[in-house]
């Protein structure tokens, strides 16, 4: 896995699931999120910078399993700086490692990544965030996830969730965002809720935490 620079922390929460400080994956049309494998990669122009040297990107190639949320036509090839000291990202290529990628669309096909992007091996997500990303998680894009830099730490206001595998685990894949999911309820407040099913009717219309 790529270690993300420490300046990616709260950009990466704006990227997926239940680690999200804003909304969840998918909420947002310009940010796909796709389950897919690296095929092959190859090294490209990208233009020239303002003083006229040219931009590599790497390539990749990829064979796209699923979108959950994205573009109407499948994206076909992610694009990532060169290495990871500009926020480069490596992934295995061979098509036998999925993954679960969350980046910027740049149109007809393709997509951008960065080290402050959320993608992660798909074999490391739990039953409940795999099940979410079909489902549960829309029923957050109306939430905010405010993540906890320490304790003590509060929500200012009944539409937050209050995210606290950072400061609990230093991790943001730790137990909440494995096992919870941050849902809007029938008062408009917003509460965690746990389990890979869509919670029960009682639940959204409970009014009190």
């Amino acid at each position: 896995m790529n270690q993300q620079p420490p300046d990616c922390e709260e950009h990466m929460l704006d990227r997926l699931g239940v680690t999200l400080n804003g909304q969840p994956p998918g909420c947002g049309e310009l940010i796909p999120v796709i389950r897919a494998k690296a095929v092959s990669e190859k090294e490209v122009d990208s233009g020239n910078d303002i003083y006229g040297n040219p931009i590599k990107r790497i390539q990749y190639e990829i064979k796209q399993i699923k979108m959950f949320k994205g573009p109407d036509k499948d994206i076909e090839f992610i694009y990532t700086a060169p290495s990871s000291a500009v926020c480069g990202v490596s992934l295995d290529v061979g098509g036998k490692k999925e993954y679960l990628i969350a980046g910027k669309a740049e149109g007809d096909g393709k997509m951008h990544i960065t080290l402050c992007d959320f993608i992660v091996p798909w074999d490391t997500l739990s039953t409940t965030q795999k099940k979410s990303l079909n489902h549960r998680y829309q029923m957050g894009c109306e939430c905010k996830i405010t993540r906890c830099p320490m304790i003590p730490c509060y929500i200012s206001s009944p539409d937050e969730c209050l995210w606290m595998d950072w400061v609990t685990e230093k991790s943001i894949n730790g137990h909440q965002a494995k096992f919870f999911a941050c849902i809007k309820r029938s008062d408009g407040s917003c509460a965690w809720y746990r389990g890979a099913a869509p919670p029960k009717q009682e639940f959204l219309d409970i009014e009190d935490p």
